[in-house]
């Protein structure tokens, strides 16, 4: 990896790409903390607080069923760190590809970059949603939300 790499992690299951974008789209069960509005249709803006830690505001900017969800990051504020506005303006984005009898799911949040002061903790935090939390659930239709400690929101 090098320094402006954005962060990507990606995982494969034996479901169909219909059921890994609609898990996507449902954060609320795979993404521990409080919702505000939807994300289920292309223009929705929904708002993301765990605890006093971590807020930010995202509109749904891409959905393609089956195949691409992408979140852009209106607003931000990560109390962990210094500079409480570095989500601003990046996107999140979700790739979904058959791969033979499975579906691979590629997860980037564009502009989280390993020179950024939360590269660190919030690497590990979505790297704790996205192969747990959104994996157990596109695997089993359920899952046990993780809590995710204080620097890691």
């Amino acid at each position: 990896m090098t320094d402006d790499a954005d962060f990507t992690t990606r995982f494969t299951v034996a479901q169909s790409p219909e059921t890994v974008f609609a898990a996507i789209n449902d954060p609320r069960a795979w993404w521990s903390g409080e919702f505000e509005g939807d994300t289920r249709q292309l223009g929705d803006i929904f708002t993301y607080r765990y605890k006093d830690l971590h807020l930010s505001k995202q509109q749904v900017t891409e959905l393609v069923p089956g195949k691409r969800v992408t979140w852009r990051v209106l607003e931000s504020r990560l109390n962990f760190i210094e500079d409480v506005t570095e989500w601003d303006g990046t996107t999140i984005t979700f790739d979904i590809a058959p791969k033979g009898d499975m579906t691979e799911v590629v997860f980037t949040h564009v502009g989280l970059k390993p020179a950024g002061e939360c590269y660190d903790a919030c690497s590990d935090a979505w790297t704790i949603l996205v192969q747990g939390s959104l994996r157990e659930l596109i695997e089993t239709g359920r899952t046990e939300l993780l809590v995710l400690d204080a620097a890691s929101a």
